[in-house]
């Protein structure tokens, strides 16, 4: 007699690792139809490609068709998995994770969709970014935290952690959200063509502050907010790597999040010096992206653990229903 097929936690976590991986291919996905101008590649329709489901063969259209089919498969995913945790989990954390992966990934489609058919507009092409990019951090939280209820499978033991203050709490809060506008405003640099506006490395344009209009405004702005968020990263991986020396899973993520930080300020300066070598340049901005995608996941996972702890949950994955 066949043996009834059963959803455990081991096939809700491979299926998380597999949503959260394709989210990010996604998300990656739409940088390269930027950086390749191929955002018209199927040019002002959607779903379909120039009036077909399958393009004709030119480099602009199958740039643009894959990064949608992949799209399609992250919805996908996010639908699973939102099925799986809502029916076959018990964590009302984890529930919200894939509802929030879901959400947003349809939230990041139709901002894809509104730019396709409203010519590549720099607001919502902004805007699908970001939403994209919380899509990823909220498949990413998902990952992690079914891998930590794989880890409880048959009452494993998980260590305990001392709680943290409301500070802690409040401070990282403030970082995330600081983080999420200072990519916002980096993807407006990228799709109002202002990338140019600031040349040098560490000055705009030979000045401390430059005459502000036009794209050098947008440009400069980017730049103070990148410093300052390196500024606030420091505070917050200060304290808690010094005041947590018994949480060695906060001390962790605090060093963590500096160490991006402090990558993400050096490739942008390599986007600068590489501006004028397009095939550099285009390495050089995937490389922007991708540490700001991982700094910015790494922050709303430590948002939630924080939280947690301020509540005195002590490291456990959270309330059941």
């Amino acid at each position: 007699m066949a043996r009834k097929f059963r959803i455990t936690t081991t096939h809700l976590k491979w299926l998380s690792f597999v949503t959260c991986v394709v989210m990010f291919l996604a998300t990656m996905g739409g940088l390269v139809v930027t950086k390749s101008g191929s955002g018209l590649g199927c040019g002002n329709e959607w779903p379909l490609c120039h009036g077909q489901f399958v393009p004709a063969y030119t480099i602009s259209s199958l740039i643009e068709y894959s990064h949608r089919a992949i799209s399609a498969l992250a919805g996908l995913t996010a639908l699973f998995s939102f099925i799986g945790f809502i029916f076959f989990n018990k964590h009302r954390e984890l529930k919200v994770y894939a509802s929030l992966t879901l959400l947003f990934v349809l939230v990041q489609a139709v901002m894809g969709a509104l730019a396709v058919v409203f010519s590549q507009s720099a607001p919502i092409m902004a805007l699908h970014f970001g939403f994209a990019m919380i899509a990823f951090a909220s498949s990413s939280m998902m990952a992690l935290g079914a891998r930590r209820m794989d880890q409880q499978k048959g009452d494993l033991p998980i260590p305990d952690e001392p709680p943290v203050s409301k500070g802690m709490r409040n401070l990282t809060w403030f970082a995330t959200i600081y983080t999420y506008m200072v990519v916002y405003t980096g993807a407006f640099v990228t799709h109002t063509d202002s990338r140019g506006g600031c040349s040098g490395v560490l000055l705009c344009n030979g000045s401390i502050l430059p005459e502000l209009s036009g794209g050098v405004a947008v440009a400069f702005f980017h730049r103070v907010a990148a410093y300052s968020l390196l500024i606030v990263i420091a505070v917050l991986a200060h304290y808690a790597y010094r005041r947590h020396p018994y949480n060695p899973g906060i001390r962790k993520l605090g060093v963590t999040a500096i160490v991006f930080i402090i990558m993400q300020i050096l490739s942008g300066m390599l986007n600068i010096v590489t501006m004028k070598i397009p095939e550099w340049y285009f390495f050089s901005s995937m490389l922007h992206t991708l540490l700001i995608q991982i700094l910015f996941g790494v922050l709303c996972y430590m948002s939630v653990r924080v939280w947690q702890l301020s509540r005195g949950t002590r490291g456990k994955l959270g309330q059941n229903v």
